[in-house]
């Protein structure tokens, strides 16, 4: 067991070998866990770092590139590295707040090593269920859409566009398909949906329906991290997710695009 003191500082003594690798096998392994969820750099540092000294290293390094985390402890003149490939889990501030509170208690001394490999790997994603995700987003996308004066049939047309893309981005995302072909077809069905407003005359403004309806599509939590990385000086995982984001808008473009290209609708412009 890994000697953490009452107040989650290392014991005299430092680390072992084995006590050093298990102590950093489960720093990559909370970095990668908050990196995959949606954490920005900054955050996965400090915590991986936070982490490591509480457990008794002497020192952490940590680097966080595009698709992986290379984390470093040095601790009696032994320096072990390991390295984990990053690979998108979606979004999910559940998880990185319990990696968090995981950390916390180990810092103030309520957990030992074994109990914080126990509890990290208990962290499930919390995941609502999909038709209810699927109803509050065509709700909100109603709103935006009431909003910008649009009528009631309008908004309600908005409202069924927006759940029924919705319901669908989740469905093909349970499948693992590419995030960019799940936004370009969720995109299509949401526009073809809205537009047969514009071919039918379903309310006095239709055309709102179609614009806010595709509302959902908006990367706007990878482009938030995008800049908070940059301007706190993680340039590289900063640009990548920016240009992740800016294929996600290429991919939701190229959707409405051909949704308006096959039904005609390039009137209401």
């Amino acid at each position: 067991m890994i000697p953490v003191s009452s107040h989650g500082k290392p014991s005299p003594g430092g680390l072992s070998e084995p006590e050093q690798r298990t102590a950093t096998r489960l720093c990559v392994e909370t970095g990668i866990l908050l990196l995959q969820h949606g954490a920005e750099s900054a955050l996965v540092e400090t915590v991986t770092r936070r982490l490591g000294l509480a457990f008794g290293v002497e020192r952490m390094e940590i680097a966080i590139l595009a698709n992986a985390i290379v984390v470093t402890s040095l601790s009696e003149r032994h320096c072990i590295t390991t390295v984990r490939r990053n690979v998108d889990r979606g979004v999910n501030m559940h998880m990185v707040t319990e990696v968090q509170r995981a950390m916390l208690d180990v810092e103030a001394g309520r957990l030992d090593v074994t109990g914080y490999e126990a509890r990290l790997a208990a962290i499930r994603p919390l995941r609502y269920p999909r038709w209810l995700v699927s109803l509050m987003i065509g709700l909100s996308c109603a709103c935006f859409a009431r909003l910008a004066k649009a009528d009631l049939p309008g908004c309600g047309l908005a409202f069924v566009a927006a759940t029924a893309a919705m319901y669908i981005r989740l469905f093909i995302a349970q499948l693992h398909f590419n995030p960019l072909v799940n936004f370009f077809v969720s995109a299509f069905v949401a526009t073809s949906i809205s537009g047969q407003g514009v071919l039918h005359k379903i309310g006095a403004k239709p055309e709102i329906a179609m614009a806010t309806c595709v509302l959902l599509f908006v990367p706007g939590f990878p482009l938030i991290n995008s800049v908070s990385d940059m301007v706190k000086g993680y340039m590289n995982t900063g640009l990548s997710r920016g240009m992740g984001a800016l294929l996600l808008s290429a991919a939701t473009c190229a959707g409405i695009l051909l949704a308006m290209s096959v039904w005609h609708l390039w009137g209401w412009l």
